[in-house]
């Protein structure tokens, strides 16, 4: 009997030393972080919270109550480590990792399953978005990552697409400048054939990606993952409306051709009559000129005695007569 009850010890010691000993060390891969519970709370760092952090500048006043998770103690890489049999570690993932924005992760086939996204414009016309998300888990808010929402992933993709049909439904082209406006009238004219909603999405690309980076730069504080960048990099119509779509495209570029040829044309004449009208002002001053000293030196040789001008009159047409070939003189008949 004593036999049985120390066998069945070291057993219980042998079971509790495989069990819980040797599973109490660990060790932390360098693209995770870890975070310990102990009895199911989580190591926390004093009472800070995420509102001291920089992650929550984004955060309006009305949603810093709401998004007020407490900052834990985050295991960085390494080991190993150990834990207590009542403490659990959870290891998160912080590499940067890419999914389609049309991808529901919680229904597989939607959005023809995860390719194209859907969303409508302000002119009432039903697009598809082809594009990317770039995301990882935030070190800084990993308590709401793990424990704040139940799937983090889904949060933020409903949070993102919310946010892009919001933008895609009100979205307007820029103005054209002022300037181009009162210096090129034509160019307001052929523009306004081209006011649709879906060119000017394209045109405008890049603006929608850095406003859709601005909104979502409160994630990390709201889901605790941060959002490196978007990337639309395709707005598509429906196949009915795209020949109508090349065929007003063809239009307005054909008329922004004439527009240009002609704006070109206009300038070079433009710039040909001034250099005529430069080449005609400088004859005229040219010619201009020699009568202008000869007047200065008619006034001289008055101002020199009487019989200055008329010597001066008489030796120039004794000048004149010496080279001219012939010469009629009128003779009176009594």
């Amino acid at each position: 009997m004593a036999n049985v009850l120390l066998g069945c010890i070291l057993g219980f010691v042998a079971w509790f030393c495989v069990r819980y000993v040797a599973t109490s060390f660990y060790t932390v891969n360098q693209n995770e972080r870890g975070v310990k519970t102990s009895f199911g709370r989580a190591e926390r760092v004093g009472n800070a919270t995420t509102l001291q952090d920089p992650i929550a500048a984004s955060l309006s006043d009305e949603e810093k109550p709401r998004y007020n998770y407490p900052q834990v103690r985050v295991i960085p890489p390494g080991g190993p480590y150990f834990k207590w049999p009542w403490e659990r570690v959870y290891r998160v993932s912080v590499a940067t990792q890419t999914i389609n924005l049309a991808v529901d992760p919680e229904d597989r086939t939607a959005n023809e399953h995860g390719t194209v996204l859907e969303a409508v414009t302000k002119d009432q016309l039903n697009t598809g978005l082809k594009g990317q998300i770039r995301y990882h888990a935030s070190e800084k808010n990993l308590y709401a990552y793990l424990f704040g929402v139940k799937h983090p992933v889904t949060h933020v993709m409903g949070y993102f697409v919310s946010i892009l049909r919001e933008r895609i439904a009100n979205f307007e082209a820029p103005p054209p400048p002022k300037n181009l406006e009162d210096t090129s009238p034509h160019v307001g004219a052929a523009t306004a054939v081209i006011g649709i909603s879906i060119n000017d999405l394209r045109k405008n690309l890049r603006d929608i990606n850095d406003h859709m980076d601005r909104e979502c730069a409160g994630s990390a504080a709201r889901y605790g993952i941060a959002l490196d960048a978007s990337l639309i990099t395709g707005i598509d119509p429906p196949e009915d409306v795209e020949s109508a779509l090349a065929a007003i495209n063809t239009a307005y570029n054909e008329v922004s051709s004439g527009i240009s040829l002609a704006q070109a044309g206009a300038d070079q004449k433009i710039v040909q009559s001034k250099r005529a009208v430069e080449i005609e002002t400088l004859k005229a001053q040219a010619e201009v000129q020699p009568l202008v000293a000869l007047a200065d030196q008619l006034v001289d040789l008055k101002k020199s005695g009487a019989g200055a001008l008329k010597a001066y009159v008489r030796n120039v047409r004794l000048k004149l007569f010496t080279e001219a070939k012939s010469v009629i003189m009128e003779v009176g008949h009594e």
